[in-house]
């Protein structure tokens, strides 16, 4: 359980309150050792300066110069029961709901076939990189249960909670609030901070809500105050013309969840594309986060999320890949969508930026940053290996890059799972592309 590893490597060294000098938090070793001990990061140095540790020598060490080394991408938003259905073609959020989202949830509740779903999806995330995700579950316990138990095996640090819904949805996916409630709190008392995992109540969205079953919620996340809370939010017009007809007392939609008191600093928004500046300064306020979905909101043409809004309130953020409305697990794949998709906005996100969001912004906005997200002594040694060039394509421009911030971005816009090499979940290897030998 202690390694020696030798490569390059890139972190974030603070969280910040403004993006804007992420690249001044940016840490590049070129030539590093970094210590594993435990499960844990020990230390790290430049390799000319390994001797303050003498006793790495007795490390099992690793020989990877020529490969980066980085924090594991963290994905705040992502479906574990719609890896079946990733590319369904030509519908709207709503529709798609419909047509085929409830079909494929629907057959978690086989849990049997949940199990062999849970090894499949977890493998997914690992081999894209991905060490720490907020995950919706589906509305079956037993689902919920195998996914969590799959990720336990893994010793991965994920959240995740059964999805809570009492209305318009198939009646083979609709609870009773009661049952729903019962069940939630079974999970809770299961799986809630056991080893590295966490619950997160999940109500599906407000329109597949009753007010009853909001208070519910709400009253879970009294008796559990330290359990996360995660849903969705201002994802599509025609979505947030139907909040405001279900609960027409409520000014706007995130009102909905602030009434019921679903806001704070560990209640994560998935999209928020179309939000009122009331909405904006609520979320600031309460210190709650979103989770930006760029891959998803495109393939669903729900609009451009506003990431220098986000800004000017202060309100953290995380990158999602939100499988299934998004079409790809890879961290890589979904940083070159959002790059797009705030060009389509006149806001050119750097390099910097966008890699503290896939990794100490994205542990930031899920109160994991004391866990997870950087290199930083005593956190947890969860990392990836990179190859910058697994394709003549990537091979010719890495060839033409002038620095580490060329050759990150060419990775980000270029790459994707074939780039990660090896991923490492709480000190120890869990995937492996190839053979690396030590």
């Amino acid at each position: 359980m202690r390694y020696a590893i030798r490569a390059s490597f890139f972190d974030f060294t603070s969280r910040l309150d403004d993006v804007t000098f992420a690249s001044q938090h940016a840490r590049y070793i070129e030539d590093g050792l970094l210590l594993i001990n435990q499960g844990k990061i020990d230390a790290l140095f430049e390799w000319e300066n390994r001797d303050q540790s003498p006793k790495w020598h007795d490390y099992t060490f690793y020989d990877l110069r020529g490969k980066l080394i980085m924090p594991g991408f963290v994905d705040t938003h992502i479906h574990f029961p719609q890896i079946g259905m990733v590319g369904s073609w030509g519908e709207q959020l709503l529709e798609w709901l419909e047509e085929y989202t409830f079909p494929a949830e629907s057959e978690y509740q086989d849990t049997a076939f949940a199990e062999q779903m849970a090894s499949t999806f977890l493998d997914q995330c690992l081999e894209n990189g991905t060490t720490s995700a907020l995950i919706f579950g589906s509305v079956h316990h037993g689902a919920t249960e195998a996914l969590f138990a799959a990720a336990d095996q893994r010793e991965m640090r994920i959240i995740a909670g059964k999805v809570m819904m009492d209305r318009f949805v198939p009646e083979a996916l609709c609870e009773e609030v009661s049952d729903s409630y019962q069940q939630t709190k079974q999970l809770i008392e299961r799986w809630h901070n056991k080893g590295r995992l966490h619950y997160a109540l999940t109500p599906r969205f407000a329109p597949t809500s009753t007010p009853a079953l909001l208070s519910a919620v709400s009253q879970l996340k009294r008796e559990y105050p330290d359990v996360w809370i995660q849903t969705h939010l201002s994802e599509n017009p025609q979505e947030i013309a139907w909040v405001n007809e279900l609960f027409p007392e409520h000014h706007n939609y995130l009102a909905v969840y602030h009434h019921y008191a679903l806001t704070g600093p560990k209640s994560v928004f998935a999209h928020c594309l179309h939000l009122e500046e009331s909405e904006w300064q609520c979320l600031a306020e309460t210190g709650s986060s979103i989770s930006f979905c760029p891959t998803s909101n495109l393939f669903l043409g729900s609009g451009l999320f506003n990431l220098r809004k986000a800004h000017q309130h202060k309100v953290n953020i995380g990158m999602g890949t939100d499988i299934g409305a998004g079409t790809s697990f890879s961290i890589l794949r979904t940083l070159s969508e959002a790059y797009k998709v705030q060009q389509l906005q006149h806001y050119s996100l750097t390099v910097a930026e966008a890699y503290y969001h896939a990794t100490l912004g994205g542990a930031v906005s899920l109160s994991l940053d004391d866990k997870i997200g950087s290199f930083m002594p005593g956190k947890e040694a969860d990392f990836i290996v990179i190859d910058f060039a697994v394709t003549p394509l990537q091979t010719l421009r890495q060839s033409r890059c002038r620095d580490i911030w060329e050759r990150l971005f060419v990775l980000m816009t270029l790459g994707d799972e074939r780039n990660i090499r090896q991923t490492w979940v709480n000190g120890r290897c869990a995937f492996q592309r190839h053979e690396m030998h030590a």
